[in-house]
């Protein structure tokens, strides 16, 4: 039912500008009686580098769709912090803002650790938009045990594509692999103008015909659900219900958990933890 003491109108582009403009206090140098609290239009407007009828329009909700330049200008004229941001695109595009990953390597936050670690019998590790994994737990570090990487390479790509042993461990590579694909790409999209995303791609198109054919099929899917089986050279064949969960705290981070699928498959990995052996350090 909706709520009679919220209006519409609370919840459009324009009250928010002007709830926004009205918290902030003039500069140094501006002077003049104010009748109301806040930054005039024209000051705001200024700020932004926009013209002062169309930012009056945007906050009379007839200024036509914005674009993402003109989005940032204002969200830093408006001083608005990573919710305020995401909200005046919300608003203004009906979608959230471009990710904005930070340019070096993601730190897990310990708090975000105890959540991995706090999954003993769920392999699952932490991803960047780039398919880097910066954390996991011990279920995920034993579960890999049977494919370590060179050099502490820990690419999802790289893996799937470059490393024999990890393909041999996959009953279902070709789907796999087109999934894998499938998610990296919109993923890709999400990090915008990603030189990371674009020198992987690049790398794996020289190195993989297997990467060449499957990306050029232009497939895109969101994570979602979905079964997942390993053949570990030690515990046998094991299967999982694969599933990503964003990390709202850190920009362009996503938690992907292996939930085994029966009580066998959970047994598997506490016999894989009972000899452990860590490949991802």
């Amino acid at each position: 039912m909706k709520d009679n003491n919220i209006s519409d109108a609370a919840l459009s582009l324009g009250s928010f500008l002007r709830a926004r403009r009205s918290r902030l206090q003039p500069g140094p140098g501006i002077h003049g009686r104010r009748r109301t609290p806040g930054l005039r239009r024209e000051e705001v407007a200024a700020l932004a580098r926009v013209s002062v009828t169309w930012y009056t329009w945007l906050e009379q909700g007839r200024g036509g769709s914005a674009s993402n330049d003109v989005l940032e200008r204002l969200a830093r004229a408006l001083e608005l912090d990573a919710a305020g941001r995401e909200l005046l695109f919300l608003l203004a595009q009906q979608r959230p803002p471009p990710l904005k990953p930070t340019p070096s390597a993601p730190v897990v936050p310990a708090a975000l650790q105890r959540v991995l670690d706090a999954m003993p019998s769920s392999p699952a590790y932490v991803k960047t938009l780039a398919f880097d994994i910066v954390g996991w737990n011990a279920a995920a570090a034993v579960l890999a045990d049977y494919a370590p990487l060179p050099n502490g390479e820990r690419n999802v790509l790289r893996r799937l594509f470059g490393t024999p042993v990890v393909r041999a461990a996959a009953p279902d590579w070709e789907t796999e692999a087109r999934f894998v694909l499938a998610t990296f790409r919109l993923d890709a999209a999400r990090a915008g103008d990603s030189a990371e995303a674009a020198e992987l791609v690049a790398e794996l198109q020289a190195t993989s015909a297997d990467f060449r054919r499957l990306w050029a099929d232009d497939q895109t899917c969101h994570h979602g659900i979905h079964l997942r089986r390993i053949q570990h050279p030690r515990a046998g064949l094991l299967t999982f219900e694969v599933s990503a969960f964003s990390v709202d705290s850190e920009v362009g981070l996503s938690m992907i958990i292996f939930t085994p699928v029966s009580p066998a498959d959970a047994q598997g990995i506490a016999s894989l933890l009972s000899n452990k052996f860590n490949p991802l350090e």
